[in-house]
């Protein structure tokens, strides 16, 4: 029997940009020859895809760390670095994304084939061919990739059926379940049989099929935490329309009725008011009377209801019949989630660094942007390292310095590179 996972905490990486290339013609026939670095290509993007051929997230149990590819290095000859592959990640249709960090939910993958870009990957940097002009024939310098985007999301999974069976623990669902569709869900004489959410297609008259999910059974106290507890309920939440299984052998069926739906209630409002169509179990084991006082006073609390009994089959075809015009005229809910529109998959801001004073005469700069710019960067060459401290200027480094007591010749280190202050140089 396939695990049922239901949520799953992931980290995924999209490919970073490669570095563009410092690199000349040098051909015996070409005049003058001229820079020729080529860019960097781009990295991979991450993007989650629903598949309704997927029912759990358990493949996610196994492996949490997805990285797309990173974009290659550029080339000398003004050739481009190949651009790092895509990464698309299946999930079942009905997941939830969230972002661990900010606990927002970012995408909901609600249909087949839909496809959510959750972080972008990294620009490839310019070789040196792009910054020639006409003042500044042989630019010496390059840019480096963009940063990959690391993100931590929790992955949450609203099973999308037509209808959801709700019920107290041995009501019969599974029983039900078993008998009107093709699922075999574990069935015995005793409470709690079904731990994890069931699936059944059940095939109309017409040909067409709609699902039903069997949700293990609530007890009261499920809001804390007794017996399974809410833990399930979700996988309702995007039915169309909820069939309430009472067993009629139970020794208040009455009060069993109006415990689910109070728990319902405490759960989510807008879950308890979703059309019921009211299932009397096991009525092969009482006599008509018995049913018939019940029948009356039930129907006071729920109009649709039907007596039925799934060992025997007993009243299964009008129930069902009922069931079927309820899935064709009840439309889809639509769950209403708080999508963070604010959510941006290509964010690449990562200039932010931190200043430490090592001693007395030197300070360290450490940050992703500074780190990346230095890995392009020869220290031999005095181009480059006029552009290095030029944007480290930009990034407004120098005024930080200043603000922490820097002097005429103290070091400033930066990844491999350092840099001996100049008052009035910088």
């Amino acid at each position: 029997m396939t695990t049922f996972i239901d949520s799953a905490k992931v980290k995924i990486e999209s490919g970073k940009g490669g570095n563009g290339m410092v690199a000349w013609r040098r051909e015996k026939y070409v005049d003058k020859g001229g820079p020729a670095g080529g860019d960097g290509g781009k990295g991979g993007d991450v993007y989650f895809v629903g598949d309704e051929n997927l029912s759990t997230l358990l493949d996610f149990k196994y492996k949490s760390i997805f990285k797309a590819q990173d974009g290659e290095n550029g080339r000398s000859k003004s050739q481009h670095g190949k651009e790092g592959k895509d990464l698309k990640i299946r999930v079942p249709v009905g997941v939830v994304v969230k972002d661990l960090k900010t606990g927002k939910v970012i995408a909901d993958i609600n249909e087949h084939g839909k496809k959510v870009l959750v972080a972008s990957g990294g620009r490839g940097g310019r070789g040196n061919a792009r910054f020639a002009t006409a003042q500044k024939r042989a630019p010496q310098f390059c840019e480096p990739g963009e940063a990959a985007i690391i993100r931590e999301l929790e992955l949450e999974l609203k099973l999308i059926a037509d209808a959801g069976l709700l019920g107290m623990p041995n009501a019969g669902k599974s029983t039900l379940i078993s008998v009107i569709s093709s699922a075999k869900p574990k069935i015995a004489d005793y409470p709690f049989t079904t731990i994890v959410p069931n699936l059944g297609v059940i095939k109309k008259p017409s040909g067409d099929g709609f699902v039903v999910a069997d949700i293990p059974g609530l007890i009261e106290g499920a809001s804390e935490g007794v017996g399974l507890g809410y833990e399930f309920l979700r996988h309702v939440e995007r039915c169309k329309f909820l069939i309430h299984i009472v067993d009629l052998c139970a020794e208040d069926p009455i009060a069993n009725y109006k415990k689910i739906n109070k728990e319902l209630k405490k759960y989510s409002p807008a879950l308890a008011e979703k059309y019921q169509i009211l299932a009397l179990n096991k009525a092969d084991a009482l006599d008509e009377g018995e049913i018939k006082k019940l029948h009356t006073k039930f129907k006071k609390l729920n109009p649709d209801l039907f007596i039925i009994s799934c060992v025997t089959k007993q009243g299964l075809e009008p129930f069902l019949e009922h069931v079927y015009k309820m899935v064709d005229e009840i439309e889809p809910t639509l769950i209403e989630l708080d999508i963070d529109e604010d959510y941006e998959a290509s964010n690449n801001d990562d200039s932010n660094y931190e200043v430490t004073k090592l001693n007395k005469n030197t300070f360290f700069i450490e940050g992703g942007k500074i780190k990346r710019l230095a890995s392009v960067v020869d220290v031999r060459n005095v181009h480059q390292m006029r552009r290095f401290a030029n944007i480290l200027d930009s990034m407004g480094v120098f005024e930080k310095l200043k603000s922490m007591g820097i002097k005429e010749d103290d070091v400033i280190s930066a990844a491999h590179i350092e840099i001996n202050y100049k008052e009035g140089y910088f």
